[in-house]
């Protein structure tokens, strides 16, 4: 028995018209469905809702649900801002660029280009706070994968017992902390 793939991951959002058009415009994502009902299937509990769906490619898809009745969102205090992010793959350096201009150009504050050793990645925020990272492979990216997993075990067992960053992988940022 084992997971297939992911079928879909589903986020808060503040509207979800926005949305969809924010990701239609930003990261031309198709618009594939949506959802609303006035009570939630799983547990019948009255609450309406918005779900949207968004072609993230390769057969994930993004959702988003709006909550009308509910508090306006918030995040969790103890949880610095760039941990919990959306990353999606793009298929070369000069998308990633392109990309970084054409958020840029259409007033999106983005962070990097950031080296991470196996890959490079953009960082900017969705209209409803989400971290979005974009993210294309490194040109020596299937080497680089191959030392990491020959040191992941240790790396996680260290980690396990000390709580403190094991050295095995520091290559990855070399270039990144150097700049």
């Amino acid at each position: 028995m084992k997971i297939d793939r992911i079928h879909h991951v589903a986020y808060r959002c503040r509207d979800a018209k926005e949305t969809v058009l924010w990701y239609q415009k930003m990261l031309n994502m198709d618009f594939v469905l949506a959802i609303a009902e006035d009570r939630v299937p799983s547990t019948k509990e009255p609450d309406p809702y918005m779900h949207v769906f968004l072609d993230a490619g390769g057969g994930n898809i993004l959702a988003f649900f709006e909550l009308p009745t509910k508090p306006e969102m918030g995040r969790d205090p103890n949880t610095p801002a760039w941990v919990q992010h959306i990353a999606f793959k793009v298929k070369d350096r000069a998308t990633l660029l392109a990309y970084k201009e054409h958020l840029e150009k259409n007033g999106v504050p983005v962070l990097g280009v950031t080296d991470h050793g196996i890959f490079h990645s953009i960082y900017f925020f969705d209209p409803n706070g989400h971290r979005i990272e974009l993210a294309c492979p490194d040109p020596q990216e299937e080497e680089k994968l191959k030392r990491l997993d020959a040191v992941k075990w240790e790396m996680l067992e260290e980690w396990s017992r000390t709580r403190r960053a094991p050295k095995h992988a520091a290559f990855l940022h070399e270039k990144e902390f150097a700049a």
